[in-house]
């Protein structure tokens, strides 16, 4: 399970960046993650933003960009990738209004249109998924599938997301392998074993953690991106859990 290194989704820690983004960083970097992935540049430009993550050792992994963004300032976004050192996009979340069959059906043209030309400029769009896309639509499709199906695996992969797959029901080992090839990351998140189905730190819920790492090599995992949306730790102290959990099995020196 080794060699596939290991990032943190900076929104989990959004309050204590959003107090000090660069202290918040040093400690992503002390707790001895590979890289972060952003939701948000804490007011920051992207040239301000690389000079900390070099000075901390971090990589960019990719960045979460609304959908409006994408839609309206993606040579823009594109730019920060390059400047940042990330060559992912990921489009991470779709509002309640956005869900509809028709804006399914929108959705997947503008991500083949996005994603082409995001490899034109060697960048890689993704889509992140929560549960509501595993409902299924009229053609007995889920959600997620059409989006995957109908867009060229040229122009958009995956980001599995493990919790909300086994929120939805799903077995994300069985997603993940569906997708070798396409799944550069993933987010691994856990999930308590009681009725709340609440977020757990990684190890501490009914999750397998270990099944998911051992898709890694084989599915072409290059990230790893340890997320909690909510915690009952602080969150420092969440990601502190994850990242020891990983070390633990092996997955870290």
């Amino acid at each position: 399970m080794k060699g596939i290194p290991v990032a943190v989704q900076m929104f989990t820690l959004r309050e204590e960046s959003q107090k000090d983004f660069a202290g918040t960083l040093k400690k992503v970097a002390e707790l001895g993650y590979d890289g972060v992935e952003f939701a948000g540049y804490g007011g920051l430009s992207a040239i301000e933003v690389r000079a900390l993550l070099d000075g901390l050792g971090l990589k960019a992994t990719a960045s979460h960009v609304p959908l409006a963004e994408l839609k309206n300032n993606l040579k823009q976004v594109i730019e920060d990738q390059k400047t940042l050192g990330s060559q992912f996009i990921v489009c991470p979340y779709l509002m309640p209004d956005e869900r509809s069959e028709e804006n399914y059906k929108s959705l997947i043209s503008f991500l083949n249109e996005a994603g082409e030309t995001c490899k034109r400029e060697g960048i890689t769009l993704c889509y992140h998924n929560h549960d509501f896309e595993l409902e299924p639509l009229q053609d007995g499709r889920k959600a997620l599938e059409a989006i995957f199906d109908d867009v060229s695996a040229d122009h958009l992969q995956t980001e599995l997301d493990v919790y909300w797959l086994t929120k939805a029901g799903e077995n994300p080992v069985e997603w993940i392998n569906r997708y070798k090839g396409r799944t550069p990351l993933v987010h691994l998140k856990d999930m308590t074993t009681d009725g709340e189905q609440f977020f757990a730190e990684l190890g501490t819920g009914g999750v397998n953690i270990e099944a998911v790492l051992a898709t890694g090599e084989e599915a072409g995992v290059e990230w790893w991106v340890v997320e909690q949306d909510v915690s009952r730790h602080t969150p420092l102290e969440s990601i502190e859990i994850s990242i020891n959990y990983l070390k633990t099995i092996g997955l870290i020196n």
